[in-house]
């Protein structure tokens, strides 16, 4: 397990931004995929935006042309960058570090929460 920080999060009215950054607190040579996830009402985690260390993007579908997902993997660093936030976007956010695209099987972050009102 690798310890994560996490940074950003907050409270915003719908159409505002926020960003959230995730950073490896010791050196991980490089990740493999950094990704934010979304704690749901049961408590399941769902995919918002991964990156891979090779600049490989996926979003969930909620969440594109919205989130951008960017990562530094000199840094081992990941970025969400989210705006025109909807009040559906609420909830606890969690950074992943996991070693394959196939999975998120790795660290955890302790999450963050992010608030849209309406």
């Amino acid at each position: 397990q690798v310890p994560l920080l996490e940074f950003g999060g907050g409270s915003v009215q719908a159409g505002g931004s926020l960003t959230l950054s995730c950073a490896a607190s010791e050196d991980v040579y490089g990740f493999n995929v950094m990704g934010w996830y979304r704690q749901g009402p049961g408590n399941q985690r769902d995919m918002v935006a991964r990156v891979s260390s090779g600049g490989k993007t996926s979003y969930a579908d909620s969440v594109k042309g919205r989130f951008t997902i960017s990562g530094d993997n000199t840094k081992n660093t990941a970025t969400l960058r989210m705006t025109n936030l909807k009040p559906e976007d609420t909830g606890v956010y969690y950074c992943n570090l996991a070693t394959t695209w196939d999975n998120n099987i790795g660290s955890w972050g302790q999450g963050t929460r992010v608030t849209v009102s309406s």
